[in-house]
């Protein structure tokens, strides 16, 4: 049974599934970026969650950004704003996009 008002931390397991989740969907996002945007001079083995979208790393632009946005709408069934005030930060890194 759940206790109410008390915080308990995930266990070491569920961390690591988390992050194995988290690389899953990574990859997956790098994959779908490196396709579907023809980067044939990204290599895959090298994308981390920290490389970069824009400039280094994908070395993407405005368009190319507003393309992933809708690719993820389609694919993952949300909506990724250009309004949104936290785009910035959003499409930074592949991190930061999963």
């Amino acid at each position: 049974m759940l206790e109410t008002g008390r915080f308990r931390p995930p266990s070491a397991a569920v961390g690591r599934l988390l992050a194995s989740m988290m690389n899953a969907l990574e990859q997956e996002l790098a994959t779908l970026i490196v396709g579907e945007l023809n980067l044939e001079d990204v290599p895959l083995e090298t994308v981390t969650a920290d490389t970069p979208l824009y400039g280094e790393g994908f070395g993407l632009d405005s368009i190319d950004i507003l393309e992933i946005a809708l690719l993820i709408s389609k694919k993952y069934g949300f909506e990724l704003r250009s309004d949104n005030p936290d785009n910035q930060k959003i499409f930074a890194t592949l991190g930061a996009l999963a």
